[in-house]
């Protein structure tokens, strides 16, 4: 093979991540670079997407140096990216989306609930492009961002010449095309390649007729695993790449997680695996050869994955984020660091040796930051039951404890209303940063009871985007043969059947606290 390599570029919240991978899934060598977020005001988060790009590009240029490999070796690049929103004058120059006009903040990030308000009017208007987001608009999608935008800066409006999804915005930056991804439209924009693609009459009730042409926005979607065609020369310029690279569709970066995870288990019965891509925020992801919608579910989106499959999304909306929150909330937390988890870590493996019902008097409800799934409710509150005046180091610990509690219970509360409405788990594979946290990794099988599977993969992310680029390289016959190749070992791990009658009742009290929320949220 003259190319043996393919780059894979991951922009996650806080960072742009590279990697080089072979043909058989392994990664030669990976580069991380940070980029900035500004957060002017309570649930207002922008990017710039001028910096993401520069990160990008040391972020390839780095990892490919690791890699000690050339750029004529490289066959294919591929993009995922959060589900920000990059708006851009016609020009393709930046466009501030900031609420105080800051210049150069160009993107709503992802985890920006600005945009409360109009996902709200969109629900209310009960159009059917809302069954296929689990009945409820989220403001993490595009069509409330952008509603914000026209009525809140409406300047800004008038002067725009793009709208991309920011995987989109990254695979332009690459090519010059203004394609855009069936991932991204089908998943974020209520695009439904199923049946026709836009539904004006939906754009037109919630006052974004001209959305589309603001946006530049195509009637037809490219598939994932196809190429958009090869590197412009300044782009390979600035990424330390050749123009004879091809580019990947993109990629939002949870569905290229659930490539990474599940793509090579996944057989004509798409049935039996999970994915659980479990970060700052947890996303879960399952294959479905049919169509199979629920209440509070994402999706389910044809094609956003693999061509030709259904896929269905869930997920919570804080986990790595509330742990962090804990600790900055603690008196005796402080900054949330990596060794200051591990600390905690530790003294929580000591106190529960000591004592297996450590805490056990204390309870969560995890939706500080809304509840994703199942309610679907962007406006739920998290609740916390049992505290004392203690505010010692080991009262914290059981804090954080109960809290990683709480998150294994609401996956557990996810998979049960997904086998509910027709899907059938039988193990859940679990990436992201969830995995070096030892304490969610056991409480994950133990609270679920479910087998619980960890990818060989130091990053399944970076590894789904580098099936998806392995496919546009034309290293193999389609996308699915390219994730069952590049499949890395796993390891499982099985539930403690002592833990079960504990778990079980934290779970009823679980169910009770959200009963009780609803109940106080009526009076």
């Amino acid at each position: 093979m003259s190319r043996p390599y393919v780059c894979a570029v991951d922009v996650g919240t806080g960072s742009a991540r590279a990697g080089i991978f072979d043909k058989s899934g392994h990664m030669l060598a990976r580069a991380e670079h940070a980029i900035a977020i500004r957060k002017p005001l309570p649930d207002h988060a922008e990017h710039s997407s001028e910096d993401i790009w520069s990160a990008v590009c040391k972020a390839v240029r780095s990892t490919r140096e690791r890699a000690g490999v050339a750029a004529s070796e490289i066959a294919g690049i591929g993009f995922d990216a959060t589900c920000s929103l990059v708006v851009l004058d016609g020009d393709g120059r930046p466009l501030s989306v900031a609420a105080d006009g800051k210049e150069g903040w160009d993107t709503l990030v992802w985890l920006d609930h600005r945009a409360l308000g109009e996902s709200d009017a969109c629900t209310a208007t009960r159009h059917p492009v809302l069954d296929f987001i689990g009945g409820a608009m989220s403001p993490e999608m595009q069509t409330p961002k952008l509603m914000w935008l026209k009525r809140h800066l409406p300047a800004i409006w008038q002067q725009a010449g793009h709208f991309f999804d920011l995987a989109d915005f990254l695979t332009w930056k690459a090519t010059g095309s203004t394609a855009r991804s069936q991932c991204t439209l089908t998943c974020k924009w209520t695009y439904l390649p199923h049946d026709g693609g836009w539904k004006a009459d939906f754009f037109e009730a919630v006052g974004l007729e001209d959305m589309r042409r603001r946006g530049g926005l195509p009637d037809q979607v490219s598939p994932v695993g196809a190429s958009l065609g090869t590197l412009s020369p300044e782009a390979a310029d600035a990424l330390g790449l050749d123009t004879q690279c091809a580019v990947a569709t993109g990629m939002i970066d949870a569905f290229a997680g659930a490539l990474g995870v599940i793509g090579g288990h996944v057989d004509r019965h798409a049935q039996g695996h999970m994915a659980l891509i479990a970060g700052t925020s947890s996303c879960v992801m399952s294959f479905s050869a049919e169509e199979i919608r629920a209440a509070g579910m994402w999706g389910p989106y044809v094609g956003a994955a693999l061509p030709g499959l259904w896929i269905s999304e869930a997920g919570q909306s804080a986990t790595g984020a509330l742990l962090d929150h804990v600790i900055r909330l603690h008196g005796a937390g402080g900054e949330p660091s990596p060794e200051r988890h591990a600390a905690i870590i530790a003294r929580i493996k000591a106190l529960r040796g000591d004592n297996p019902e450590f805490a056990a008097d204390l309870h969560v409800l995890p939706d500080f930051h809304g509840n994703r799934s199942p309610f679907a409710d962007p406006h739920a509150r998290g609740v916390v039951s049992g505290l004392t005046l203690d505010a010692s180091f080991d009262a914290l610990c059981a804090v954080y404890w109960r809290t990683a509690v709480a998150i294994a219970l609401g996956i557990r509360h996810i998979v049960e209303h997904m086998e509910a409405s027709g899907h059938h788990i039988e193990m859940l594979h679990v990436t992201g940063g969830h995995t070096r946290n030892p304490l969610l990794m056991e409480l994950y099988a133990d609270a679920t009871t479910i087998a619980v599977s960890t990818c060989g993969s130091e990053d399944a992310v970076l590894l789904g985007t580098a099936m998806n680029a392995a496919s546009a390289s034309g290293w193999f016959d389609d996308l699915a043969s390219a994730c069952k190749a590049m499949l890395p070992p796993q390891q499982v791990l099985t539930a403690d059947p002592f833990r079960k009658a504990a778990y079980d009742r934290d779970y009823k009290v679980f169910l009770a606290m959200h009963r009780h929320r609803r109940e106080l949220q009526a009076l």
